[in-house]
């Protein structure tokens, strides 16, 4: 979902700290973390990049043209793939080296180099790894990061780097403005990289830690898109779940009937009613069912067979991501409030505590993930609207009249939701899913017929 970039001048320390990212970012909720670096040594584009500065003698637009190939043919070959399931790529390097090395350095400016690049991928996150020139340069002489008879490139030398590290300063610190589209790129650091290895990997997990906690809108892909990837794989193994032989057969699909004849609006109170205010918050969990952390766990379980805890944080995927002591703090309370019951573990040996979400409450949890698109315009309600009956809800945020006009961000979760209800069904069986705004309104309000 997301693509973090690590940049720096040569000797810098990058590769270190794209490992010791990737480490980092393996215990967070992406269902796969992946490395990569550019120009690409394994790739044709790549390699002619890589030629061009191996062996000098290429004007400053030639080496961005062939990097920009490379690039671009990445971006759209490799990464936005990988960013639709919702992983996070880390690279070794991108668009702001070709800023620095051939639009500040190589005198050919921002615009050109970012225009010849218009079709790449943007960096979400931008990691600044800065050294000192004198001992980067040490770096690469005494062979830590150049092994023997291995690539050298015609900028690396003292005088050279300066000017780079100075690129890098004014493009990152903000002192030159950056072209569009590639200054929407959030810019972190310098991260300071002259210690050991530990203070390195303390500073970029801070780094990390605050990136996440502002929960971004990613900048390649939609996030709606991301998590829908993710809720088709956690309903596909709902599908082939097998029944028990000698069980009685049923006509209709283990997704159908999940509201169980009642409305979305009727789950709505029912939840509230179930959900003390009082011991939550002397729990130290969300005070109201609607919270995110409370939609992602519940959601996630209703599409989820038996599971532990370090399993479920892992299917919360980086859109319903919650941290991993949070969810084992609202697991231990939904146990304690009967939402959700432990399972004995048929694992030999195993220590983890299996859980599963309760039938009678199934209906709300995959209303959670239908919703979810609504969902902070479904809290912002309620909390306008603490005595209004949930069945109101829906029409005074997704309706439109001649004085109230729908802004475009509801209009398009209007669109996610009936997409939602596509891979999870209506909930009633045998019923539709809803089309359009006017049927979602009655889906969500009315009570099926007996």
């Amino acid at each position: 979902m997301y693509l973090i970039t690590v940049e720096g001048g040569d000797g810098s320390g990058k590769g270190e700290a794209v490992r010791l990212l990737a480490s980092l970012a393996n215990r967070m909720a992406f269902p796969n973390v992946h490395v990569t670096h550019e120009p690409r040594r394994h790739s044709e584009l790549g390699k002619l990049a890589l030629k061009a500065v191996s062996k000098g003698g290429y004007t400053p637009l030639q080496e961005a043209g062939l990097f920009a190939a490379d690039r671009v043919d990445h971006s759209h070959t490799w990464i936005r793939p990988r960013l639709l399931k919702g992983d996070l790529i880390i690279s070794d390097r991108n668009i702001h080296s070709s800023l620095v090395y051939q639009g500040v350095v190589g005198d050919l400016g921002l615009k050109q180099v970012a225009k010849m690049n218009a079709a790449a991928m943007i960096p979400d996150l931008v990691i600044w790894i800065d050294c000192d020139p004198n001992k980067a340069m040490k770096r690469i002489n005494s062979g830590t990061l150049r092994m023997a008879g291995e690539k050298h490139e015609y900028f690396e030398t003292t005088e050279i780097q300066t000017k780079i590290r100075a690129g890098f300063s004014g493009i990152l610190s903000g002192e030159i403005e950056t072209p569009p589209p590639f200054n929407r790129s959030l810019v972190m650091g310098p991260v300071l990289n002259e210690s050991g290895l530990d203070e390195l990997e303390k500073q970029l997990s801070q780094v990390l830690s605050s990136f996440f906690n502002r929960r971004p809108e990613p900048l390649n892909v939609s996030r709606d898109e991301v998590d829908r990837h993710l809720l088709k794989s956690l309903t596909t193994g709902v599908q082939t779940q097998q029944r028990l032989p000698g069980a009685p057969s049923q006509h209709i699909s283990l997704l159908e009937d999940w509201l169980d004849g009642r409305s979305p609006a009727q789950w709505m109170e029912i939840a509230e009613e179930e959900w003390d205010e009082n011991r939550a918050k002397g729990s130290d969990v969300p005070a109201r069912p609607i919270a995110h952390s409370s939609w992602a766990i519940l959601g996630t379980l209703s599409l989820t067979d038996t599971t532990d805890v370090p399993s479920l944080h892992k299917q919360l995927g980086p859109v319903r991501s919650v941290t991993k002591r949070h969810t084992q703090r609202l697991v231990k309370w939904l146990e304690q409030e009967r939402w959700i019951h432990r399972q004995q573990s048929h694992v030999p040996f195993a220590e983890a505590q299996m859980f599963k979400l309760r039938n009678s409450r199934l209906g709300y949890g995959r209303l959670c993930l239908a919703m979810w698109p609504l969902r902070s315009a479904l809290s912002s309600w309620r909390r306008a609207n603490p005595d209004s009956n949930w069945e109101e809800a829906l029409k005074d945020i997704i309706h439109e009249t001649e004085d109230k006009k729908v802004p475009l961000q509801i209009r398009k979760a209007v669109q996610f939701v009936i997409e939602r209800l596509r891979l999870i069904s209506s909930g009633h069986a045998e019923c539709p899913v809803p089309k359009d705004v006017e049927e979602l309104l009655v889906w969500w309000a009315i009570q099926p017929p007996e």
